[in-house]
């Protein structure tokens, strides 16, 4: 029998954006390593950009660490800016960010943004618009730790508002202020926005392969 807190979740593996630095406020740091634990007692394997820097490495060594399976996808290009010391886990080095993001994609369940720069950003709202557009069904969480992306969930709203963004669109990201609160919530969602077009009409083979076959 499980320990309680410790049981299996439905995602088997969980895409996490991150930042490569660590923010200036020691409470991203404390939620990287909670919600890397998170991942652990769940039983719940990780995959992020491949660096051993910043918001990047705690969570990847924390994972690694509690014997959770770790893949890091990262462009060769970024591999002196990003791996410093010895990496974790499986990195697999890819020709670019584009092949980096559907790589990401292609291997996970759902995913996780943490605090993070213009990369984490763009990366979450790529999926995000991914999953509006009907390319892949997965479940999209946001890490709202103190406060961090109010404004950006504040900038969504204001786009259903003025008419740029569908009220049902607007909850395709879910948020919560801790890990193991966005995990559940994650756990109990289920879509309530039409795609812009089928899932089954992509033409997956033009975003890099992914997904070859997607749930």
């Amino acid at each position: 029998m499980e320990e309680e807190g410790n049981t299996k979740s439905g995602f088997k593996r969980v895409c996490v954006f991150c930042g490569s630095n660590s923010g200036n406020r020691e409470v991203f740091s404390d939620a990287a390593l909670e919600l890397g634990n998170e991942l652990v007692k769940k039983k719940i394997n990780l995959v992020y950009g491949g660096g051993s820097v910043g918001l990047m490495g705690l969570i990847s060594q924390t994972v690694y660490e509690g014997g959770c399976h770790v893949l890091g996808v990262i462009p060769r290009a970024l591999m002196p800016l990003e791996i410093s010391g010895q990496t974790v886990g499986e990195v697999r080095i890819v020709s670019d960010m584009h092949e980096r993001k559907a790589e990401m994609a292609q291997e996970s369940d759902a995913f996780i943004a943490l605090p993070g720069g213009y990369g984490t950003m763009e990366e979450l709202l790529e999926m995000i618009t991914w999953s509006q557009l009907g390319i892949h069904k997965k479940t999209i969480g946001l890490l709202n730790v103190d406060g961090y992306y109010n404004f950006l969930l504040a900038l969504f709203d204001n786009g259903v508002k003025e008419g740029f963004i569908k009220p049902g669109a607007r909850n395709i990201i879910v948020s919560a202020p801790t890990a193991k609160e966005l995990l559940a919530k994650m756990e109990q969602y289920t879509p309530a926005h039409e795609h812009v077009a089928p899932h089954e009409s992509w033409q997956m083979e033009q975003l890099g392969e992914y997904p070859k076959s997607q749930n």
